[in-house]
């Protein structure tokens, strides 16, 4: 599935079945260039994705039909561009197995409009940077990982893994800064526009889904480290 990686107006899919809400939403981002297409039901929700190949997927949680996370772990696999999921509860555990599934971000409604912009914005700058201005070089090689910028793909042995906008976007920061430690709030302030406020664990979670996709250890990480109190670390040579 190819999405738009051109400048210009980003496609966004809002699927949100408070029908009010999401022409709110739709108005405002429309403001600021953005084209906004609805859908109000989740069981319709995957069709229109493989449609419309919209630019960011904004997922409610909690859909008639089929929820958020079904979709969401249905269409990660296939669909390369960020998800963002958002939800009226106000509950960890659901950010918890948002990130677990691979959404890039998680708003909790009531979304104030202008945090939203920033998000989405944050997301797509990242997008397209990476595309087409790739730091240093456009792929790494650590023995046998190979991590291709141009392409978005990570392969280990020759074999490709399968990683989200935000995993990926994760393991090139790290990767970039092979043998160095980079903590919560350098992270964040990289990847998502802002520091860490000490509750967000969107950076852990995704250090823990790398480790397991890409074979480390997950009581014992020999490939990315955890250096308590500091952050975590790329080891260069723990890829052979």
């Amino acid at each position: 599935m190819q999405i738009n990686t051109e400048s210009g107006p980003a496609r966004i899919l809002l699927v949100e079945d408070d029908v009010e809400l999401a022409e709110l939403v739709q108005e405002y981002l429309q403001r600021y260039e953005f084209e906004v297409s609805l859908e109000h039901r989740g069981d319709t929700a995957p069709a229109r994705v493989r449609e419309q190949h919209p630019d960011v997927l904004v997922l409610d949680l909690n859909l008639p039909g089929r929820d958020g996370l079904d979709i969401c772990r249905e269409l990660r696999a296939e669909y390369p561009g960020p998800i963002v999921m958002f939800t009226a509860r106000d509950e960890d555990v659901d950010e918890i197995v948002g990130l677990e599934l691979g959404a890039d971000d998680y708003l909790t409604k009531p979304v104030e409009p202008r945090v939203l912009l920033a998000r989405l914005r944050s997301l797509l700058r990242r997008f397209r940077h990476s595309e087409h201005n790739p730091q240093d070089d456009d792929q790494l090689h650590f023995g046998t990982l190979l991590i291709d910028a141009s392409a978005r793909a990570v392969s280990i042995d020759e074999q490709e893994v399968e990683l989200s906008t935000g995993e990926f976007d994760l393991l090139w920061l790290l990767a970039t800064k092979a043998g160095k430690v980079v903590n919560r709030d350098s992270a964040l302030k990289t990847l998502r526009g802002f520091g860490y406020d000490g509750l967000d664990r969107s950076v852990d979670i995704g250090i823990s889904r790398l480790r397991r996709k890409l074979g480390d250890d997950a009581n014992h990480p020999y490939r990315i480290k955890t250096v308590r109190g500091r952050g975590y670390l790329f080891v260069p040579d723990a890829w052979d």
